[in-house]
């Protein structure tokens, strides 16, 4: 049996561009999103993208320079398949949320690209990963606690000076533990996507009994005009 428990899902439109010189940081999702009913729907939507269900794969999307961030209390036990990652999806003007100014976007039918901020697959091992096509992916693993305590993780996107591909830096608890490059991942539009499904990659059978996967203070800033 897959469960789809927490899917939550924002976008952010726009294109990554190069910076030639640092620029002001603007917040695009606040640390406080979670903190009402209200202030969450100003934010976030519910289920995919794509509807309720999901097959299993990923895709992604994104902007200038993004710093997204959260933390997480992760279940890690077999059949458990917590997710935080950005991915490219078919835009649907009545199901996306508007965070940004709107810049041309390239490629929103296609996958890859994806970025996996965190993804944890039945085992104490979070899976850092950027996808760009489906053969050549990245994977960096990162050993996680399995006693549900919260750690944080970030992952840092900046477009490169080719104004091409991207470079991506993951952090967990602060410390660097990755860095990555997404090919041609400028001009992409990119979702957020916060979900937990059952058994699939993180094998089988899954827990019997209740599985909570806890997020708190995931927030958004932007470098760039």
């Amino acid at each position: 049996m897959r469960s789809r428990n927490l899917n939550a899902l924002v976008v952010i439109t726009g294109a990554l561009v190069a910076l030639p010189f640092a620029q002001a940081v603007t917040t695009v999702i606040p640390a406080n999103s979670f903190s009402s009913y209200s202030t969450f729907e100003t934010y976030w939507n519910y289920l995919y993208p794509w509807g309720s269900d999901h097959n299993g794969s990923a895709r992604m999307k994104g902007r200038n320079a993004y710093t997204i961030s959260g933390e997480f209390s992760a279940p890690v036990a077999r059949g458990t398949w917590p997710a935080f990652w950005l991915t490219v999806t078919v835009l649907i003007d009545s199901i996306l949320i508007i965070l940004t100014d709107f810049y041309s976007c390239k490629g929103v039918n296609s996958w890859p690209p994806e970025v996996d901020i965190g993804e944890w697959k039945g085992t104490s091992d979070n899976w850092f990963n950027t996808f760009n096509t489906s053969s050549i992916v990245r994977s960096d693993l990162v050993s996680w606690p399995s006693d549900l305590s919260f750690h944080s993780i970030k992952a840092v996107l900046t477009a490169q000076p080719n104004n091409a591909d991207v470079k991506i830096e993951f952090y967990m608890d602060n410390v660097l533990r990755a860095t990555q490059y997404g090919q041609n991942f400028v001009g992409q539009p990119l979702w957020l996507i916060v979900n937990l499904q059952m058994e699939g990659s993180s094998g089988s059978p899954g827990p019997t009994g209740t599985t909570m996967y806890k997020v708190r203070n995931i927030a958004i800033t932007r470098t760039g005009s």
